[in-house]
């Protein structure tokens, strides 16, 4: 008999399903998988340590920057940290807001998941209905801080302006008529609430659509039913959390066992697997936007019943106005140290975490007193669920690797870092 050795192959670090920059190094025998290794930083763009050599406020957007699919719950927790360590707490108005755009964001991030997750498996469709969606929540951002994706809106102390009072239109062009016009600008003629509103109220009916497509097809379950089953007890020891860990069973999500901001206020449930395999996975997400949705709308009527201010009023920490800049010596100076040389934090240390689409997302922050971090780490939860692929596809076919990776919705600008 002639030995038949293993062979080893790449995957990726340029493959169209390794969700960024993963070189995996596989070794198989024939089509099934003996040892999967995840080589990363091949994206490194040192974000803790250009963080430590600028002030605090200028850091807000390399947070963005981490985890780009979720863009204002990175922040969050970098925000939270600051505030944390110098004792503030932003007006409930800005609290709100803030819960309402972490879970737009969970709704975005859970929607390009289910749209590369559903393309990955051999499903065309699903994506190019994710993106219908994605399009208007990107609108909602773009209102509140002028860009699609990078936000930067999240503000020690607050947020950076309140919701604005109308949404951009849609002009004719060559490419829509003018009833074309008029019929994408027909849920625009209000302000953002109302905006955002109208999406709440259609969106139930959309994520129907993708279950239609989905979850009861025959050739979808035979690719995830039974596909990197995880027990509770591994999902637990491996550091999962977030939708992983949910998926295998445990309860676990912060906005319910460690509160923050106004979550202890809201009204949702924690949707759980009882298998822990990619269709559980599956179906925690797409029941975690169906909660998203209640969130938001819960947070609309708060909002909509309740104005008052967005940020504190303290300028050692939120610069004034304009226009209070342009006609007030003390203003101006204050502007101008905020902008030069941020502001100094008191010494200690603080950790701060929110419950991340992807999972638990920390932010550890040490500061020594200056206008800088002394150290920052960010805890993300994407480094964990990696590190466990090794162990998740031992015995599957390759095929099945992609199937497995994608359900971990990786993202590598928070891995790498």
């Amino acid at each position: 008999m002639a030995e038949i050795h293993n062979y080893t192959i790449n995957f990726g670090p340029q493959h169209p399903a390794a969700h960024g920059v993963l070189r995996l190094i596989l070794e198989l025998d024939g089509e099934v998988v003996q040892r999967a290794d995840p080589h990363v930083g091949l994206l490194h763009r040192a974000t803790e340590k250009l963080a430590e050599s600028k002030p605090y406020n200028q850091s807000i957007g390399y947070m963005d920057r981490l985890d780009y699919v979720s863009m204002m719950c990175n922040e969050h927790g970098y925000v939270l940290a600051m505030e944390k360590l110098l004792g503030i707490t932003p007006p409930v108005r800005a609290q709100y807001i803030r819960v309402m755009f972490d879970e737009i964001t969970r709704i975005l991030n859970h929607l390009l998941w289910l749209g590369a997750h559903a393309l990955d498996v051999g499903a065309m469709t699903v994506f190019l209905y994710c993106f219908r969606e994605r399009e208007d929540l990107l609108d909602c951002y773009e209102a509140v801080s002028g860009a699609r994706m990078h936000a930067t809106y999240y503000r020690p102390g607050g947020v950076y302006r309140d919701l604005p009072n109308k949404m951009p239109q849609y002009q004719s062009s060559r490419w829509h008529n003018q009833a074309a016009i008029t019929q994408l600008n027909d849920n625009r003629q209000g302000s953002l609430l109302d905006f955002i509103a109208d999406f709440a109220q259609r969106f139930p009916k959309l994520v129907d659509e993708y279950e239609t497509l989905l979850t009861d097809n025959r050739i979808w379950k035979q690719r995830t039913v039974g596909i990197g089953v995880v027990t509770p007890e591994r999902a637990k020891a491996l550091g999962f959390t977030g939708p992983m860990l949910r998926g295998s069973g445990i309860a676990w999500d912060l906005r319910k066992k460690q509160p923050y901001e106004v979550y202890d206020q809201l009204d949702f449930d924690i949707p759980i697997g009882t298998q822990g395999d990619c269709y559980d996975r599956y179906l925690v997400r797409v029941e975690e936007m169906r909660q998203s949705n209640r969130i938001i709308q819960q947070c609309i009527e708060w909002l909509r019943q309740h104005p008052g201010p967005v940020l504190l009023d303290n300028h050692k920490i939120v610069p004034p106005s304009r226009v209070e800049m342009k006609g007030d010596m003390e203003s101006l100076i204050h502007h101008f140290k905020l902008f030069t040389e941020g502001f100094c934090i008191p010494e200690g240390e603080a950790y701060a975490a929110v419950e991340h689409p992807k999972g638990e997302f920390g932010v550890y922050l040490i500061s020594d007193g200056a206008n800088k971090p002394y150290r920052l780490k960010v805890r993300p939860p994407g480094f964990a669920h990696l590190a466990a692929l090794d162990e998740m596809v031992r015995g599957h076919m390759l095929a099945d690797v992609v199937t497995i990776l994608s359900s971990q919705d990786i993202v590598f600008g928070e891995i790498d870092r």
